[in-house]
């Protein structure tokens, strides 16, 4: 009986640590227990919410110095949400890929071109 109890209290403890924490909704202690957040970065982030609550991740890494995608992509991680949400980062590199991709179609024609020319 007394193992069970044990292993009940167990699993509520790991059951609470990783509750979602809502960033317009935590007190700067629950903030706190974010890992990678600290006691500086929780009081901007009270501070920034007592102006008015926190629409998006967007409105959220804009208005909190020291918050980027980096960071909101591991407060998520451990657990954090704004308005209910998690962070969901743009897909970039998709967009980097077809940088390259134009890039290299335009040098393309440009180098055919050039070898034609010395031909």
């Amino acid at each position: 009986m007394f193992k069970k109890l044990l292993a009940f209290l167990a699993a509520m403890s790991l059951t609470a640590a990783f509750a979602a924490v809502d960033i317009n909704k935590a007190s700067e202690a629950e903030l706190d227990g974010i890992k990678g957040v600290g006691p500086a970065t929780s009081q901007r982030i009270v501070a920034e919410r007592k102006k008015s609550e926190f629409k998006s991740w967007d409105d959220f890494i804009a208005r909190v110095k020291g918050v980027g995608e980096k960071n909101a992509a591991k407060f998520s991680a451990e657990g954090m949400t704004v308005a209910g949400a998690p962070y969901q980062a743009e897909n970039k590199t998709d967009a980097k890929t077809a940088k390259k991709d134009e890039k290299a179609i335009a040098v393309k024609p440009a180098a055919s071109a050039a070898s034609a020319a010395k031909n």
